[in-house]
């Protein structure tokens, strides 16, 4: 009787619903713009009867005419850039709609206060927000490269060389280095990669988070913190916080097919993007992401100099010259490969929120990554490298040289569950738990291990590394009147760090040619635990006068305690002028990866097997060279700055800023014997280790930033029938070392440096000193045009082949990207972008140059013989592939 019920009342609901919509009525009208009466078309006009949804769109006039059923009371009109009505149903109905030049001052950010959440015209700090419309118009495939091309202290590109640099690009803010910028996922820390950059490269000897590996179809918009905060999120916040807030409710489907090419030919990409989900009545929603991107490489490598190539790769005899001629008059380039590698990615990810009650929330978020990048090592030319044992090659056939190639799986993941609510006397509560991790493994294969002889195997394991975090956090605040705000929490974190061991061929005698494993004795898993707890208050004395103070105490298990505060303060003039400024400490925890890396590969020296490579911090050969145990970085940071707002449409702020860094953790030079006295200190630590040559982990030097960051928007300037949006955002940067480098007695009794030129200037110049990127959007009915340009200021490198003394600066370049974008429906739209139209590439002079010494010569040393003619072995200023065009076909359902 009861199942028999149930059905009745199902089918009597059905029935109803049916009628409903059977019994139809014809609604039209125009929607026009409320401050000048111009139509505009595009408008979504939706309503929703029984859960079912139903609408369309205003046609290029402005107009509409829909048939709605006799239970819709209202009718929803909303469009990007104007304010959203609901307004009752009528049979003719003209709508004016209000531009939303003000959203920004509505829109509640997540970082910079543990208190109580303020508007970015409220905040006391500097804050890019990034919309997924400027992250999407930006024509950039990958979320990294997008965020290079809109925020000018950002910076990432491809990487010349590559192997497991391959897997992620580093990225800094400020010029800081990645590890000194806290990414968090929906306001939750995000784990690191397992990857430590070790080859001579912007961010050497750090380790970031896989941001390309993000979709920016999930992402709803990112919030940039441009100051440091430490005393709000603890470590790894040094330049500042990276929160990117995740799509939540759910209007419609879309799925996003793109496709590009590089105008030389290569590089095509074909991508797919696809997100959905639900949203209930009560406020809750599930949202899910589903991406795919193939990539396919590039090549950029340039022609070899033959006579180069003889004096550095052959025994210099007439033979010798004689084959390098022949096989370069076949293949000029060296049949070398040097570019984008080939890329497959797959990404899943959802976010929940689920209201229980009307206060109360449970949410939460995940994400899986896998990620497989395919390269090329340099080739082995058949006068560089033989195949005596035909492994590589038959017997009878001519012998060419090999290609090794390095293949890398890659996979990241990261889940959060939480629960938040608010009680009757006020006190917000969020409780959550986090963990993530980043595993990567290498293979190689089209090589050998020339110490093994005929029994070298063709392929490798050399092993790979993984990192994973636990979070668990607790975040309470109030506010205790209309001008007093408290803020309180604690953070408990437990990380993991493996370095996984390759197979024995990998490692065993010389390795395997290009990429060598790791070695057994030098795996391991380490692990840490670290706790602590902020308190914020935050005051409003007027309307107009705020104070924020805070402070952090933390606890690693491995390395100490650390306490650190910050005070910042903002005056409002009415809503003409903002004046901002603020004053903290912060500190970054030495990672697991920088205490317990070792890399090192047996090779011969004075007729003995001796050992060279990276030593952990826990090495005892690390001890005897005088290099104390890893501590915490710590930094002061102040910043200053004033917001203006002239009109409602136009913005304006310039933030001054310094950020001073004791003990900050380096990779070292490669320290050696080889030429020093074998009667000196340094000699006889290394020989009686059986070590040649090192580098270690250190808290090697101090150093101090300081630039200005300017940012100008002008929303919704009237250009004829359309609307005009111009942003102007620059970018001065200077890095300096403060002191001398702390380079330990005996090293420094032979005459020797922890942090050589080359090293120097990865670190404080091989980024642009200055950056700007003007961009122009029109909006015209339904076709969009977009043109984006940036600056990028000089880059110096001091690359380790250079001449004692030289160095190389590139030239300031303007990149500008074009794109157009189409609607033809509410369901679809097309765009196409051409970026770096002009193909612009990097150049650079080369400076203070040996009396014995050309450019030509100097330029070969660098670029490897001219392998690297663009941009020589330790990278440039922005990505050396030239122009790409992209496609974008989107449809919602």
């Amino acid at each position: 009787m009861g199942k028999f019920l149930r059905f009745t009342i199902i089918l009597v609901m059905a029935t109803m619903s049916l009628v409903a919509w059977a019994q139809n009525r014809t609604v039209s009208g125009k929607v026009s713009d409320k401050a000048n009466g111009s139509p505009i078309p595009g408008v979504n006009v939706t309503f929703t009867l029984n859960g079912s949804k139903g609408g369309t769109t205003t046609d290029d006039s402005g107009n509409f005419t829909l048939s709605v059923p006799n239970g819709v009371s209202t009718l929803r009109f909303s469009s990007v850039g104007y304010i959203s009505q609901d307004l009752a149903v009528s049979s003719n109905m003209n709508v004016q709609l209000a531009e939303e030049v003000n959203e920004l001052k509505e829109v509640v950010i997540a970082v910079g206060s543990r208190a109580v959440q303020r508007t970015y015209t409220d905040t006391p700090l500097p804050v890019d927000n990034l919309t997924a419309k400027e992250i999407t118009a930006s024509g950039q495939v990958t979320f990294d490269k997008a965020l290079q091309y809109r925020v000018p202290s950002f910076n990432s590109n491809n990487l010349p060389v590559q192997d497991a640099t391959s897997l992620l690009d580093p990225y800094e803010l400020r010029n800081l280095g990645p590890s000194r910028t806290l990414i968090l996922i929906n306001g939750k820390r995000k784990n690191m990669s397992s990857l430590v950059y070790v080859q001579n490269t912007v961010g050497k000897g750090e380790t970031g988070a896989d941001l390309a590996a993000i979709p920016t179809g999930a992402i709803k918009r990112v919030e940039i913190l441009r100051d440091g905060a430490s005393a709000q999120y603890g470590s790894d916040a040094m330049a500042g916080v990276m929160n990117i807030i995740l799509k939540d409710r759910v209007e419609y489907t879309e799925a996003t097919l793109q496709s590009g090419i590089y105008t030389k030919g290569d590089g095509l990409m074909f991508g797919t993007n696809i997100n959905t989900g639900s949203s209930f009545d009560n406020g809750g929603f599930v949202n899910y992401n589903l991406a795919f991107k193939q990539q396919n490489r590039t090549n950029r490598s340039g022609d070899l100099d033959p006579k180069a190539e003889i004096n550095t790769l052959t025994g210099k005899t007439p033979q010798d010259s004689i084959d390098v001629y022949n096989f370069l008059s076949k293949y000029p380039d060296g049949k070398n490969i040097n570019g984008i590698p080939e890329i497959t990615s797959a990404n899943f990810g959802v976010n929940a929120g689920i209201n229980v009650g009307e206060k109360s929330q449970v949410y939460g978020n995940a994400a899986y990554v896998f990620k497989r990048v395919f390269s090329y090592a340099n080739y082995r030319t058949p006068y560089w490298r033989q195949d005596p044992y035909f492994l590589l090659h038959q017997p009878g056939e001519e012998y060419l040289g090999y290609h090794p190639t390095f293949d890398g799986n890659l996979n990241d993941y990261n889940a959060t569950v939480g629960y938040k609510t608010e009680s009757e006397s006020g006190w917000k509560v969020d409780v959550s738990a986090t963990t993530g991790g980043n595993g990567q493994l290498y293979y190689v294969n089209g090589t050998l291990n020339r110490g093994l002889g005929a029994a070298s195997p063709t392929s490798f394991r050399p092993g790979g590394y993984k990192f994973k975090h636990n979070v668990g956090n607790i975040d309470l605040s109030k506010a205790l009147s209309d001008k007093v705000s408290l803020g309180l929490g604690t953070e408990i974190r437990n990380e993991t760090y493996e370095i996984i061991a390759g197979d024995t061929a990998s490692y065993k005698s010389e390795g395997a040619n290009s990429f060598p494993g790791i070695r057994d004795e030098n795996a391991g898993v380490f692990t840490r635990f670290n706790y602590g707890g902020y308190a914020d208050l935050g005051f409003d004395f007027t309307k107009d006068f705020f104070l924020g103070l805070t402070a952090r105490a933390e606890k690693y298990s491995d390395f100490g305690n650390a306490f650190v505060w910050k005070a910042s303060t903002r005056y409002k003039i009415q809503d003409f002028a903002t004046i901002r400024a603020s004053a903290s400490t912060g500190f970054r925890a030495p990672s697991l990866h920088q205490i317990n890396l070792q890399v090192s590969q047996a090779t011969f020296s004075g007729g003995n097997i001796v050992l060279e490579g990276i030593l952990n911090n826990n090495n005892p050969t690390v001890r005897k060279l005088g290099v104390p145990k890893l501590k915490a970085e710590k930094s002061l940071n102040l910043t200053a700055g004033v917001g203006l707002n002239p009109t409602d449409r136009l913005s304006i702020t310039i933030d001054y800023y310094r950020i001073a860094i004791d003990d900050r953790i380096v990779l070292s030079s490669r320290i050696s014997s080889d030429a020093d006295d074998d009667t000196s200190a340094l000699y006889n630590a290394l020989t009686s280790s059986g070590v040649s040559a090192v580098s270690f982990f250190i808290n090697g030097i101090n150093t101090v930033s300081q630039g200005v960051d300017f940012v100008a928007s002008y929303r919704k300037m009237r250009l004829g029938t359309g609307h005009l949006n111009a942003n102007l955002a620059f970018n001065y940067n200077v890095n300096e070392q403060d002191g001398e480098a702390n380079t330990p007695q005996i090293i420094a009794d032979a005459g020797a440096s922890i942090f050589n030129n080359v090293e120097k200037a990865l670190v404080l110049t091989a980024r642009p000193k200055y950056k700007g990127i003007l961009g122009l959007d029109y909006q015209i009915n339904r076709l969009n045009i977009g043109v984006n340009n940036t600056l990028f200021g000089p880059a110096t490198f001091r690359n380790a082949d250079l001449p004692a003394g030289s160095y190389l600066t590139f030239d300031p370049k303007v990149l500008t990207d074009l794109v157009l974008g189409y609607e033809f429906s509410e369901k679809l739209g097309l765009s196409l972008s051409v970026n770096n139209i002009a193909n612009v590439i990097p150049s650079y002079k080369l400076f203070d140059l040996p009396a014995d010494k050309t450019d030509a010569q100097v330029r070969n040393d660098i670029s490897f013989n001219g392998r690297y003619w663009q941009a020589g072995y330790d990278s440039s200023h922005f990505d050396i592939n030239g122009t790409n065009i992209l496609a974008r076909l989107t449809l919602k359902l």
